[in-house]
């Protein structure tokens, strides 16, 4: 008999960070029989957050829905679940990883965000964070993203007017561009610049 398709789920978990709570949620979504396809954790203040993948057959998600909840009160959890599809991605043939440092001040972000916008590229993932003042040096703001487009609209253009931005507000800017390439034989290779 063939076996059919899992089915997938997205869990965010929000709550008071305290130690075991993480291994408390990983194992509760494998005691129900749901595989963590993917996950991430953050620490924000005093909080912390967790987002999951799960696959799993069709009893185990409509299990892990109807018990979550319950072990997110015993937690002190704020709980989200939806359903989803995990198809494969296509490739993305131009790719972007930004770093940056910047004396922090509002819409620093929102600046770099826009930027990437602007240029079509879609953001897979962004990270940042703010070191404290430290002597006579202002807080710092570190930012990290992926980015990535659709089509080949990366590469100059947008170095071009990263480095403008970066001037422009006093930044520690690294910008590096990965290509997707289909050789005649229809392999792909990755190229950096």
């Amino acid at each position: 008999m063939p076996q059919s398709q899992p089915h997938h789920l997205v869990i965010t978990a929000l709550g008071v960070d305290r130690p075991g709570i993480v291994n408390t949620i990983t194992r509760h979504v494998s005691s129900c029989g749901c595989n963590i396809e993917d996950s991430r954790l953050a620490m924000l203040g005093d909080e912390f957050t967790f987002i999951m993948l799960l696959s799993g057959s069709w009893n185990a998600i409509t299990l892990i829905e109807s018990t979550l909840p319950l072990k997110g009160a015993e937690l002190e959890l704020l709980i989200v679940m939806k359903r989803t599809n995990a198809k494969a991605r296509p490739p993305m043939p131009d790719t972007a990883l930004v770093q940056v440092e910047v004396p922090d001040s509002p819409h620093i972000i929102e600046r770099f965000t826009d930027l990437i916008d602007k240029h079509q590229m879609n953001i897979a993932e962004l990270v940042s964070r703010i070191t404290p003042a430290q002597h006579d040096q202002p807080p710092t703001l570190y930012i990290q993203m992926t980015a990535h487009s659709p089509t080949r609209t990366a590469g100059a253009p947008f170095e071009q007017a990263f480095n403008a931005l970066c001037q422009e507000l006093n930044a520690q800017g690294t910008l590096r561009l990965y290509s997707l390439a289909e050789t005649d034989s229809g392999e792909q290779v990755t190229s950096s610049r």
